[in-house]
């Protein structure tokens, strides 16, 4: 549905739909026999099409391939990923349409 138009910073002409990486905060999750850390990701949609139907199919699809994903990460282990909550509005704009899929994910280190 994107492409490979999946970016942290936009460049100028980029073709819709796209998304982007949004806040990320890590905190602490270790228990008091194990290290690990909670990941909170958020990751951005935006659309020009008349409606928010391509939002939601685009959050549909990274939900589709992010949840309970068996992801390979170096020095870690992910212990879950889980796309917690997903919103669709129209930006202050009046003609882009965002949407947001709030992600958890909980590693500890190999």
């Amino acid at each position: 549905l994107v492409g490979d138009r999946i970016f942290d910073a936009v460049p100028r002409a980029a073709t819709f739909p796209y998304v982007t990486l949004g806040d990320a905060r890590a905190t602490d999750w270790s228990t008091g026999t194990e290290a690990g850390a909670e990941h909170r990701i958020a990751l951005h949609v935006w659309s020009r099409e008349r409606g928010k139907t391509e939002c939601w199919a685009v959050l549909a699809a990274l939900q589709a391939a992010l949840h309970d994903a068996a992801l390979t990460l170096d020095g870690h282990a992910l212990v879950n990923l889980r796309v917690e909550a997903a919103d669709v509005g129209v930006d202050r704009d009046g003609i882009t349409w965002h949407g947001v899929a709030r992600l958890r994910a909980v590693t500890e280190p190999n």
